[in-house]
């Protein structure tokens, strides 16, 4: 029984996890939902970052924010977390 509830709750979990992953306000901004931020979903909130400034929060170089990128990104105060 404990095992069933442990695999489906694994299920769930991945199904979900990109938004899960995500600070809150970082959800609220990811409008198609695919767990990471795009150029244009944070210009829509914060119009002020520039390309360059996304470039610089996007470490990875793959054209979008992942959550520990968000995170770096508010942490330095390049995303101000109240929108």
């Amino acid at each position: 029984m404990m095992n069933r509830f442990a695999l489906t709750m694994a299920a769930l979990v991945t199904a979900i996890s990109p938004a899960l992953a995500m600070s809150n306000s970082a959800v609220e901004v990811d409008t198609n939902g695919d767990g990471v931020l795009s150029l244009e979903e944070v210009q829509a909130v914060w119009p002020s970052v520039t390309t360059e400034d996304f470039e610089t929060m996007d470490a990875n170089a793959d054209g979008s924010l992942d959550d520990t990128e968000i995170k770096t990104a508010e942490e330095a105060g390049m995303m101000s977390t109240d929108g």
